[in-house]
């Protein structure tokens, strides 16, 4: 078959969940791998739209069961993780990410006997119990290992990065630290090639259609950690080339997206930080580079909430001041086109709450 790269926007939005949706938080997470997790508010919602109840409580729901978390499982970034994942996910990427922000911690003067200290702090602290961010970071400093200027998130994030500290239940707009042995109650075992293959298969399944690139890109792996896997899953995935670029997919996601016909050219609201913005270093599928630049105004890192029509992103968008008012829409050329215009206020009723 023949792919061009209008039919991307389409086929991605039906890979991504957003025209049909999963039963559960959990179940996203797991056909996802892992999630967007930096801006908390913002990745519920994206959850919760991919779920068929669309409600934020069966967000949170899920992680107080223990079932998703959120960690640094890759490129020093928060995502939401299956619980049962996060082990083996660490174990492909921590020493690379370890590695990476040495110099970091050494500017901060945190040392490895440093480190070691605040483990056990936490190990004390978190015993069958969860804390808070401001409590955990309490705790280490009544033990006398400082968090001033950086030094406490460089301590969290190093601590989770090893594996011994994770995100997990719900407290008051945040999640609370727990030890990870005492809350991921069955962690799954992968290692080496299984595992990479494993993970691969979570994104073309859910990203597709998409260059083998592009997942190398979002988690850092290497070509060299991608031999042994890539003969193995070449039968399993149609490959398609695009402008030069060899795209996977699961063989019967165009039929999937022609069955759904129009659905998939409804109007949609995205949070910022949206995995089909966000899951893909080349962009182009969803906005042009000025319309990006609009997204991240200064290239700051903080995304924007975007309008999609026919899974293109047409504007910017954030929540009126007043209740039971639809959302305001910022185009980025001229005004809305009428169906987009008309579908507003709807699309604000729906958003999950």
């Amino acid at each position: 078959m023949s792919l061009a790269a209008g039919d991307l926007p389409r086929l991605r939005l039906v890979s991504q969940g957003l025209i049909e949706p999963w039963e559960s938080p959990a179940e996203v997470v797991r056909a996802f791998c892992c999630t967007q997790g930096q801006d908390l508010p913002g990745s519920t919602l994206s959850l919760a739209l991919r779920t068929r109840s669309r409600t934020l409580a069966e967000v949170h729901e899920a992680y107080a069961a223990g079932q998703i978390v959120r960690s640094w499982p890759m490129r020093g970034t928060l995502f939401v993780v299956p619980a049962e994942d996060l082990g083996w996910m660490l174990g492909l990427t921590a020493e690379k990410v370890i590695r990476s922000t040495a110099r970091r911690r050494a500017q901060l003067g945190l040392t490895d006997d440093q480190l070691e200290r605040a483990a056990e702090i936490a190990h004390g602290a978190l015993d069958h119990r969860a804390l808070s961010r401001a409590e955990l970071l309490a705790a280490f400093t009544e033990a006398g290992h400082s968090v001033d200027g950086g030094r406490g998130y460089h301590t969290l994030f190093h601590l989770a990065v090893q594996g011994l500290i994770v995100q997990g239940p719900m407290g008051h707009k945040e999640n609370l630290w727990v030890r990870s042995e005492q809350w991921i109650r069955s962690p799954r075992a992968l290692s080496g090639p299984d595992a990479i293959a494993h993970w691969l298969r979570r994104y073309l399944d859910t990203h597709g259609p998409v260059p083998v690139g592009e997942f190398m890109w979002w988690t850092k792996l290497l070509t060299r950690d991608l031999a042994e896997v890539l003969p193995q899953l070449r039968s399993e995935y149609t490959q398609v080339d695009l402008d030069g670029v060899e795209h996977w997919f699961r063989p019967e996601l165009p039929d999937r997206a022609s069955a759904l016909g129009s659905r998939v050219a409804r109007p949609l609201l995205l949070p910022g930080f949206d995995e089909y913005i966000l899951g893909y270093g080349d962009r182009s599928h969803a906005m042009t580079r000025e319309q990006e630049a609009l997204v991240v105004p200064g290239g700051n890192g903080i995304f924007r909430p975007t309008v999609i029509h026919r899974g293109r992103a047409v504007a910017t968008w954030q929540r009126a001041t007043r209740k039971g008012q639809p959302v305001v829409a910022r185009p980025f050329t001229g005004t809305l086109n009428a169906v987009v215009s008309r579908a507003l206020p709807a699309l604000t009723a729906a958003l999950p709450t």
